[in-house]
């Protein structure tokens, strides 16, 4: 067992530090990537959401922003940093059966499931999954990279 907690003690000394650092405020924003409609902004805290693996990015939308219906092939899990975010489920985007989340609301979408997200206020929403990340609009016209 001594030589047990000596060996631990030795790997936790030699451990390397955490490698994803941003301090709020600091992150260095740019336009959200080409699936998503115009206007929002991301930032990627850590890993890389286009290859296989465990990523966090964040998601500033303006007030009035709709991410159409929509689905993923893998879970995503979405945090609301700021403001408030309406989450709906289905194929047609319905404020009325949607549920309005706050700072500290959490969620998450399991793969494949039809959905859409609409900010009155505007939100920033931190958005965690494995790679990788993928977005399929239930209607095709809704899908930016098509237009």
């Amino acid at each position: 067992m001594r030589r047990f907690l000596v060996l631990m003690n030795s790997v936790l000394a030699l451990a390397s530090p955490a490698i994803a650092q941003v301090q709020s405020g600091k992150e260095a924003w740019g336009p959200a990537p080409p699936g998503l409609p115009d206007g929002s902004q991301a930032t990627i805290l850590s890993g890389d959401p286009g290859k296989t693996g465990f990523f966090v990015i964040r998601a500033k939308m303006p007030a009035g922003y709709t991410i159409p219906p929509h689905w993923h092939p893998t879970d995503e899990n979405v945090t609301v940093i700021t403001g408030e975010l309406m989450l709906g489920m289905g194929d047609k985007v319905d404020p009325a059966t949607a549920t309005t989340l706050t700072a500290g609301g959490f969620i998450v979408a399991k793969a494949k499931m039809h959905h859409y997200a609409t900010t009155k206020t505007g939100a920033v929403v931190q958005i965690s999954g494995e790679g990788p990340f993928a977005i399929n609009y239930i209607n095709p016209a809704d899908d930016p990279r098509k237009q």
